[in-house]
């Protein structure tokens, strides 16, 4: 996690984070400022197995992460230099648990200017990554996936209104969104 910080973090400027999925939404920490941003070179992706928060071992759902290629809009949270050394354990804690995602620092477009905001993007290689199945399949997970936090409908249902709400369109989403509410397979 220091290193992480350190590698990314002069410690005398306030620091970046990008959020895609539940971080927009329950970001969980005080910010400064958010701002609508393009990351280039992932985009979001029901790609990763959730068997506690949104699943269980048994019965597994989906969460997103950022998987490699094409382009993702999301927002970017500033946090202020102040308060970067005690809400940075409590999001590490959150985004890292299970090491499935990689801490990486990366250029994002924002309508103010460019920044580079610490994101947290998919480890093919870890055991939870699910890659990308068909989307048949995608709906029967989600409709099933209940863990800690709730169905993995909300989650999902969640995120797509969060996004909407802040004037972004991810058609794929929409439309996964569109056959859950609909029951179609």
């Amino acid at each position: 996690m220091q290193r992480t910080l350190r590698s990314g973090w002069d410690g005398t400027h306030d620091l970046w984070i990008f959020g895609y999925g539940s971080l927009i939404w329950r970001p969980e920490f005080d910010h400064s400022e958010s701002r609508l941003a393009t990351l280039r070179g992932y985009h979001r992706s029901l790609c990763l197995w959730s068997r506690v928060n949104r699943g269980t071992p048994e019965i597994p759902g989906l969460v997103f992460g950022l998987d490699r290629g094409g382009s993702c809009k999301g927002m970017t949270f500033r946090l202020p230099r102040a308060k970067v050394e005690s809400v940075f354990p409590q999001l590490w804690e959150r985004e890292m648990p299970s090491g499935a995602y990689l801490p990486r620092w990366l250029g994002c477009q924002t309508p103010e200017g460019p920044v580079t905001a610490l994101a947290f993007v998919m480890d093919r290689r870890n055991s939870g990554y699910a890659g990308r199945l068909p989307e048949h399949e995608v709906v029967q997970i989600v409709r099933r996936g209940i863990g800690r936090y709730g169905h993995c409908v909300e989650y999902v249902a969640e995120t797509a209104r969060a996004l909407r709400h802040h004037g972004i369109i991810d058609s794929r989403l929409e439309n996964l969104v569109h056959r859950l509410e609909h029951h179609t397979e």
